[in-house]
């Protein structure tokens, strides 16, 4: 299928992909999957859950191939890859690694509905818990699909708490309640909070921000806020009309809410599709985020580093 692995389209924690051809012609990306890695929950999890899924916004799952340990899941191929290879990188140039303000906009109202159906649309809901850039894939239109779903849980539908044994996900989209219970429960307002960080790092990449000298260590949203909320509308640069600019306010506005360090006061995923598609002028400001410092110590069991490390983390920082 792979032609002995010829060509080879990324890699993950847990395996790397392979495009692949079926006999019928179509393109696949085969996942073939690290027997090292893990005890084979990741591989269920896939299976299981994406395959209870059916929306434009979520990748398909076409089939899986599993003989003894060696594991690999087989889904529909995506032309212009992952979201992550878009993210403003300094010194890049390539015309192909550059989306507009409007083109970026629906592809976080596609990721937005796609969550929105995972948390209400499905009979099971599915918390995908590793919402981030490199797990958000593009098809040839650049329609967003989320995949990978070896870290998601299961929840029905009424209940909105899911448990877990220890933290899962990348640092720096981890919601605080994941380290830290003292924060609240891991729920589906765990994905909107990874969510409204993905916003803000793909913003944040696309003005090619830099921190000034000295603010290194500064929380990321805490600099976006005072940088890019609290200032003149005349001072955000780099847009060539009004509409451009209120796209890039809504979404730092709608980023905003998503990070809230309380999930109860995130807004839901069905909230954040009316926000993205209402009026600018509609949108409140959001509180500051402000997480400095743990509300308690973090326990070495729930933490895999220590809390000021990871508050501070931020992917484009």
């Amino acid at each position: 299928m792979t032609n002995s692995y010829k060509e080879k389209l990324g890699q993950g924690g847990y395996g790397d992909v392979y495009k692949g051809k079926l006999p019928d012609g179509r393109f696949v990306a085969v996942k073939v999957l690290n027997p090292s890695k893990g005890n084979g929950e990741e591989f269920i999890n896939e299976v299981v859950n994406i395959s209870r899924t059916s929306h434009v916004n979520v990748v398909t799952l076409l089939g899986f191939c599993l003989e003894g340990e060696k594991r690999a899941l087989i889904y529909e191929f995506m032309p212009n890859g992952s979201l992550e290879k878009f993210i403003f990188k300094e010194g890049t140039s390539e015309d192909n690694h550059h989306l507009g303000w409007e083109q970026l906009y629906h592809i976080f109202v596609g990721i937005a509905r796609g969550l929105e159906y995972l948390h209400r649309g499905c009979n099971t809901r599915i918390l995908h818990l590793d919402i981030k850039p490199h797990n958000i894939l593009l098809d040839k239109e650049f329609c967003p699909k989320i995949s990978d779903f070896g870290l998601s849980k299961l929840c029905t539908r009424t209940d909105n708490i899911v448990s877990m044994m220890g933290p899962r996900g990348t640092i720096g989209y981890i919601a605080p309640e994941v380290f830290n219970r003292s924060f609240g429960v891991v729920s589906h307002k765990s994905d909107v909070y990874s969510y409204g960080m993905m916003i803000l790092e793909m913003i944040g990449g696309k003005k090619s921000i830099q921190m000034e000298v000295g603010a290194s260590s500064e929380y990321f949203p805490d600099w976006i806020y005072k940088h890019l909320v609290l200032v003149d509308e005349n001072e955000l640069q780099g847009l060539r009309s009004k509409a451009e600019t209120n796209i890039e306010k809504k979404m730092i506005l709608v980023g905003l809410w998503c990070i809230q360090i309380k999930p109860s006061d995130r807004p839901s995923m069905n909230k954040v599709i009316e926000m993205l598609e209402g009026s600018v002028e509609a949108l409140p400001i959001p509180p500051k985020p402000f997480l400095s410092s743990p509300l308690r110590p973090v326990p070495d069991s729930v933490a895999t580093s220590s809390y000021d490390s990871v508050s501070i983390t931020f992917p484009t920082g």
